[in-house]
């Protein structure tokens, strides 16, 4: 049995911009410039020598997560690969779960991609081959980042990547909060959205200073936006305090709800700044808090 294990990065959404145009298939359009952080699931995969003519993924999480085998991002993920390349997919996949669920870091989209990179090199496909990038999109909308997480734009439904910049001279510092409880649905979020919503903002500031690739953590903070950030407070008020209360912390240069949230990020001048507000946001609000870096 072969086996291999890779890192499954978080992602930070520094822009978000949803609009109120949906496309065919009933998704938002969105402009998307998402970047990975240093902090991240492991993905095990085992591939048995030789194909059984009924093999089927079997897939593991640790914690376990309440979620039906084929709904399971991982599992959809092996099954859209295996049938795009006539491969049976008779893998074992363990997931070991850092990234908090419902936080709109993608852990289970990384997890996903992260799963499509493993079997292209356990089966010998090319990365790049636009049967991987259509599986991805057939998982989630934010799964083609996962591919390749360098600092990305993406358009379409935030699905299509638009393109790529370099990684960051020095890894940049952010301290990330997620509120205790359930998370903010992406299903509410939208709802919501479609009732009251902020026009969506220009990325183009963002993504020339990320095209130059010498942006500093202070540049990025001011550029930052994201138009489902008052929805996510709004729907859960616990987000709402985190993100008042973080954006007041000394050594904090910006930050906002990421993705449709729960986690609030904030960036920092430094890691040890970052570390020490995680540590009181733990105190203070329970939960999760971390220090991580966007890279």
């Amino acid at each position: 049995m072969e086996t291999r294990t890779y890192a499954a990065p978080a992602k930070l959404n520094l822009h978000l911009g949803i609009y109120d145009v949906l496309d065919q298939r009933g998704y938002h359009k969105a402009d998307s410039v998402m970047v990975a952080l240093d902090l991240c699931d492991r993905v095990t995969v085992s591939v048995p020598h030789g194909d059984a003519e009924d093999g089927m993924p079997m897939v593991t999480c640790n914690p376990e997560v309440d979620v039906p085998a084929e709904r399971n991002t991982v599992y959809r993920a092996a099954m859209a690969l295996a049938t795009a390349v006539g491969k049976v997919p008779a893998v074992r996949i363990e997931v070991q779960k850092i990234v908090p669920d419902q936080a709109g870091m993608g852990g289970s989209s990384s997890d996903a991609a992260t799963t499509l990179r493993a079997l292209c090199e356990l089966w010998g496909v090319d990365p790049h081959d636009e049967r991987v990038e259509r599986a991805a999109r057939s998982v989630g909308a934010d799964v083609p980042f996962f591919l390749d997480p360098v600092p990305t734009y993406l358009v379409g439904a935030g699905d299509v990547v638009e393109q790529k910049y370099p990684r960051p001279p020095c890894p940049i510092p952010v301290v990330l909060v997620r509120p205790q409880g359930p998370g903010v649905s992406t299903q509410a979020a939208y709802a919501a959205f479609d009732e009251c919503h902020d026009a969506p903002g220009d990325p183009g500031p963002l993504c020339k200073a990320l095209y130059r690739g010498n942006a500093d953590a202070a540049e990025l903070a001011g550029l930052l936006f994201n138009n489902l950030d008052p929805i996510a407070c709004r729907l859960l008020p616990a987000v709402g305090e985190v993100r008042a209360w973080l954006l007041g912390q000394d050594g904090v240069l910006g930050g906002q709800v990421t993705g449709s949230g729960s986690c609030v990020f904030g960036i920092c001048h430094t890691h040890d700044e970052a570390a020490r507000i995680a540590a009181l946001a733990r105190s203070r609000f329970g939960g999760w808090a971390q220090a991580a870096h966007i890279v």
